[in-house]
């Protein structure tokens, strides 16, 4: 393979800070939900770069943004690139951005310097990868594969909107009720890539500008209600009392040292919400709700575990003499990158002079899902500290325009296969 480095990595990164601008915030953070108004206007943005890059623009009917560079031998199934241009509250900069605009800049060179490829070659802006609006990630990938309910469309914001009211006034071209005509299939993609910061310290610790993603976890989340018994907190004495907060922070704490174990390996458990009702300092609480994120990349594994959880809040309810209720959220198993795309990546991080980094992937991403009906693979660039969904996120441009060079090459190959 000839190895060639044409990524412009001025435009690039001032296209990733240019897009950042839009839904700023005074901290430096950005807040750019999904088919919000600030979201509308990084789609234009977005929109314009695809076409200055050769592909012609449109909307699936979930929202999905689609730039198609068109390949000479056009009935061939394409190479899709993509990621997300959505943002959670007051985010960064970078998450998912670098896939997308990585992707376009892949497209302008290929357009500008008259690179032929047989396949055509897709970059996709999936809608709502965050989940920061209508609280349910990943939504565009999972229409894609057809994993969207009547029940997703009907979800609504903080202000009451619909997402199905959200998707039909965002784009003329996007009609909820046409969502069965943007199912795709397997064979319907070739093979997808997608390129990401890797939200964790670990690339920056191992001193490499990349890694080669080989497992992305599967999140399972849950919610739980445990119900005691309200009450004054300086009459009831502690004896008689069915306080369901000692209850949670007890079964909490069992959490962390479970997913502690060095014996779970990679697995993860995070309780990122936690609720009292009434809510008043001097009344003990009726009820307290929190959620669990339980990640990892063996499946078995995590079963086993959601099973030993179930079974310590039974014992500490029964013992504190507290109902307790589980509503079980997104599940999604655990997926493994495709070899074939993992060790293109790999050897072509290898031709353009970098030692060959593989990484797992904690976070999930559009990619898992576009598993199920393509090979998928995943490139990793190096974050500053590990920090992302936050305003001081950051990757450097050297880091960003290395990515998408090994990217470039991998993709190049892949555009010409039958």
């Amino acid at each position: 393979m000839q190895v060639s480095q044409k990524v412009n990595a001025t435009r690039l990164f001032d296209r990733i800070l240019e897009l950042g601008e839009i839904g700023r915030e005074e901290g430096g953070g950005v807040t750019r939900r999904a088919l919000s108004a600030e979201d509308k206007k990084g789609h234009a943005l977005v929109k314009g770069w695809m076409a200055e890059s050769g592909m012609k623009v449109r909307y699936d009917h979930f929202g999905n943004l689609i730039g198609r560079k068109e390949g000479t031998e056009s009935h061939l199934s394409p190479v899709v690139i993509g990621s997300h241009i959505d943002s959670v509250k007051n985010g960064g900069r970078f998450d998912g951005i670098i896939g997308v605009l990585g992707g376009i800049e892949i497209a302008q060179i290929l357009y500008e310097e008259q690179i032929p490829h047989k396949r055509p070659l897709e970059v996709i802006a999936f809608c709502e990868e965050e989940g920061s609006r209508f609280n349910d990630g990943l939504f565009g990938s999972r229409g894609m594969i057809g994993k969207i309910t009547p029940e997703d469309l009907q979800r609504t914001d903080e202000n009451h909107v619909s997402r199905y009211d959200a998707l039909a006034q965002f784009a003329e071209e996007i009609d909820p009720e046409k969502i069965g005509q943007s199912v795709l299939k397997p064979g319907d993609i070739y093979a997808y890539l997608e390129m990401h910061i890797e939200q964790g310290p670990y690339l920056e610790k191992e001193e490499s500008a990349l890694g080669v993603v080989t497992h992305i976890a599967g999140p399972h989340w849950m919610t739980f209600t445990l119900t005691g018994e309200a009450g004054h907190a300086g009459t009831v004495p502690m004896h008689l009392r069915k306080d369901p907060a000692p209850a949670a922070a007890e079964f909490i704490l069992y959490i962390e040292q479970l997913c502690n174990n060095p014996a779970n390996g990679e697995t993860v458990g995070t309780v990122g919400i936690i609720e009292t009702k009434p809510g008043g300092s001097n009344i003990i609480p009726a009820e307290v709700k929190f959620s669990l994120d339980l990640r990892d990349i063996d499946l078995d594994r995590r079963e086993d575990l959601y099973q030993n959880i179930i079974t310590k809040i039974e014992e500490v309810c029964n013992k504190r003499e507290i109902e307790w209720q589980m509503e079980d959220g997104m599940r999604v198993p655990p997926v493994a990158c495709a070899p074939r795309l993992t060790d293109a990546l790999l050897a072509s991080m290898a031709a353009l002079g970098q030692t060959p980094k593989t990484i797992i992937s904690g976070a999930g991403h559009d990619a898992m899902l576009l598993a199920e009906i393509t090979e998928a693979a995943m490139l990793f660039v190096r974050c500053k500290k590990g920090i992302s969904h936050q305003p001081e996120e950051w990757a450097d441009k050297e880091d960003i325009a290395l990515g998408t060079d090994v990217l470039l090459e991998t993709v190049k190959t892949i555009l010409e296969e039958k």
